[in-house]
């Protein structure tokens, strides 16, 4: 390519050239996720993106099972029992022993450690073996479901276990294949070609002679390429030749998907990376206002099947080189995967000398960072393009804008840390009552690049973490008894002197959970008194158990006349575990939590389900994708599809609270 027609020493803007890149991406249908492929969870998935969320397919324990070795057995077999008045019970026909994670015989709900129990032969004299007498004396009642674990106690079948974008630890793979899955369907990864060229290179061990200089660039962008989740192949070093760095370019064109041409990127004699990306395709950019690394190259190459993928020239310097991973390569490879783009954390501290930075360019510099008393402080490293323990030694960047000219000593800057997940920035504390909507909420605010983190403590626990600053949001659906309105006398108690937005979520629906066909003729409140029937309850403050008593007392019956009503359970998903277990014959909830478990379900209620979010949160960056969730028509028909819910309300601001 002449010269002339090149957009060298242009050094166009960041933004502009990122521009110019995203529209030849499009355009080559290379702007999003490259492909999926299902694989086992026992080949090597850490470190690799799910292209799919992974909804839980059974519950973990998905049987009650014993928490300690001893003997399980029925609670009302030893109700009576006190030191002073042993109950002696036949072992086979009352009791049996079981190990810990066995499970319990159907007739039992309850374990009583071994060390508890005093073994005993038919005679009643000492057993010779603890876990095999023929009787066994006890000196305590237990409740009912001591030392249990019930069925769903870690997972419930249909809740989230992962979302998509989301990058795989050892323990993600273990909830996994715990929630009923073998394999996933996984991010394909990117293929990238690294090509190192110039004559002066030479491979590691090799004799270094003055003016030959280690090739360790592809080192580092391989190490890259990998861990932002890549498929790196290094080429053997090209020797400065137009042709066969030409014949290279095209032939790793064929089958990869990204091409990495290091070094001749600048406008040197022997200088080819340009010359070879413009007849081979289209130079986009030649130079980029950013230092280190401007002579950058931004193009499209083509190949035999007319497809266009991307090249970027990388400059020769390793710190230009690395830099140029990081702004260019990174972003791309987050892109093609799936997963949120690289955004690390960034503190305040005070640099310790004056910089001077080239007016035109967005200079990055590494600096080192430490606590001087009460200060932060920054420290400058050098410099220079080729000093890559710069890099090494950084604890992070900042970053000068174009126009900038430098700072003086003392001046506040930005960094941008190395040393922290930039994760954690950007995650979302829910704490409050639970639903089913969260985990979609989840999922999409994860492609969002954000983690939503619930925590279900009822309703009433969520208003009073807001009060305490603990949460960024709380969901309710507290009822007012006087007026008949859900969650505003409560925000008032217990939000006083907070301003809080209240805004509507969904209308659901609260019944009574039963098993398939109703087996026990359960049809409504009235059939809680039954001595036959056992509920199961949610905790003290959960908006369910407010609705709960509200119309128990509307109704005449007492707490007392409900068998299990102290039972509790912290998620309709738990209470729907309790029915389908057997543990409990009904329990109020929301109809999906019957649909994901297989329960019948007896509508009684209309409730209203909202968020109430601190005002200086819902103005805060933090829950910005929050709000357009609330509005994306996708996500409101994945909440319609679910049964018993009404959206007429979602993102409505229906009240606004002041300080």
């Amino acid at each position: 390519m002449p010269q002339s027609d090149s957009f060298y020493l242009h050094d166009i803007p960041l933004e502009q050239a990122w521009q110019r890149f995203d529209q030849a991406l499009e355009s080559a249908g290379m702007n999003g996720v490259l492909g999926s492929e299902e694989v086992g969870l026992d080949e090597s998935l850490v470190g690799r993106v799910t292209a799919a969320p992974v909804w839980a397919l059974t519950s973990s324990p998905n049987y009650h099972s014993a928490a300690m070795d001893g003997f399980a057995l029925h609670s009302e077999t030893i109700r009576n029992a006190m030191p002073t008045a042993p109950v002696i019970l036949a072992v086979g026909e009352q009791a049996t022993y079981v190990d810990t994670g066995d499970p319990l015989p159907v007739w039992a709900n309850c374990v009583v450690p071994i060390e508890n129990v005093e073994p005993l032969n038919l005679l009643g004299a000492p057993a010779a073996d603890a876990r095999k007498p023929e009787q066994i004396r006890l000196r305590a009642a237990l409740p009912p479901w001591s030392h249990v674990r019930p069925m769903g106690e870690d997972i419930v079948a249909t809740q989230l276990i992962l979302p998509s974008g989301h990058v795989l630890r050892p323990v993600d793979l273990g909830a996994a294949a715990a929630s009923g899955h073998k394999m996933l369907r996984i991010a394909k990864k990117p293929r990238v070609a690294i090509i190192p060229t110039g004559s002066e290179l030479v491979t590691l061990g090799s004799e270094v002679r003055r003016g030959d200089i280690i090739e360790y660039n592809s080192l580092v962008l391989a190490g890259q390429v990998h861990s932002w989740g890549g498929d790196p192949q290094r080429f053997p070093i090209i020797p400065d030749d137009l042709e066969k760095i030409r014949s290279q370019v095209q032939a790793a064109a064929e089958d990869h998907d990204l091409i990495l041409l290091n070094a001749g990127s600048s406008a040197g004699a022997e200088d080819f990376s340009a010359q070879v990306i413009a007849e081979l395709g289209q130079v986009l950019v030649h130079g980029v206002a950013v230092r280190p690394g401007h002579p950058v190259i931004l193009g499209m190459v083509r190949r035999s099947s007319g497809q266009m993928i991307p090249i970027i020239g990388v400059p020769g310097y390793p710190v230009s080189a690395a830099l140029t991973g990081e702004i260019f390569v990174e972003p791309l490879l987050a892109c093609w995967t799936g997963r949120p783009a690289a955004q690390p954390i960034e503190i305040e501290a005070a640099i310790t000398r004056k910089i001077a930075s080239p007016a035109g360019d967005d200079d990055y510099i590494r600096v080192v960072v430490g606590r001087v008393g009460a200060r932060l402080l920054a420290a400058p490293l050098a410099r220079g393009a080729g000093v890559i323990t710069s890099l090494v030694r950084a604890d992070g960047l900042t970053i000068l804008p174009r126009g900038t000219q430098g700072v003086e000593a003392g001046t506040t800057i930005r960094v941008r840390l190395y040393r922290a997940p930039a994760e954690l920035e950007q995650t979302i504390f829910c704490i409050g009552s639970h639903d089913v909507t969260l985990d979609l909420l989840a999922q999409f605010l994860a492609s969002g690049g954000r983690r939503l983190v619930s925590a279900n403590v009822g309703s009433q626990g969520g208003l009073v973490a807001l009060r305490r600053e603990e949460a960024h949001l709380a969901g309710a659906h507290l009822l007012d008894p006087a007026s008949g309105e859900y969650n505003l006398a409560a925000v008032r108690q217990y939000l006083a002197g907070v301003g809080v937005n209240l805004y509507g979520w969904v209308g659901r629906e609260q019944g009574l959970m039963v098993a398939r066909g109703n087996p026990m003729g359960v049809m409504g409140l009235a059939d809680l008194t039954r001595p036959d029937i056992t509920f199961v309850n949610r905790q003290r403050g959960a908006g369910t158990r407010v609705l709960l008593d509200y119309h128990l007392e509307k109704s005449g019956i007492m707490s007392d006349q409900v068998r299990g009503y102290d039972l509790e359970e912290f998620t309709h998903l738990a209470v729907a575990a309790a029915v389908a277990s057997g543990r409990a014959d009904c329990g109020l909830g929301i109809p999906a939590a019957a649909q994901a478990l297989g329960l019948d379900f007896i509508p009684l209620f209309h409730e209203q389900y909202d968020l109430i979010i601190p005002v200086e949160f819902a103005a805060s960056p933090l829950l910005g994708p929050l709000f357009d969730v609330m509005h994306n028509e996708t996500f409101k028909r994945a909440v319609a599809a679910l049964p018993g819910y009404d959206i007429s309300r979602m993102g409505i601001l229906i009240a606004e609270t002041t300080p």
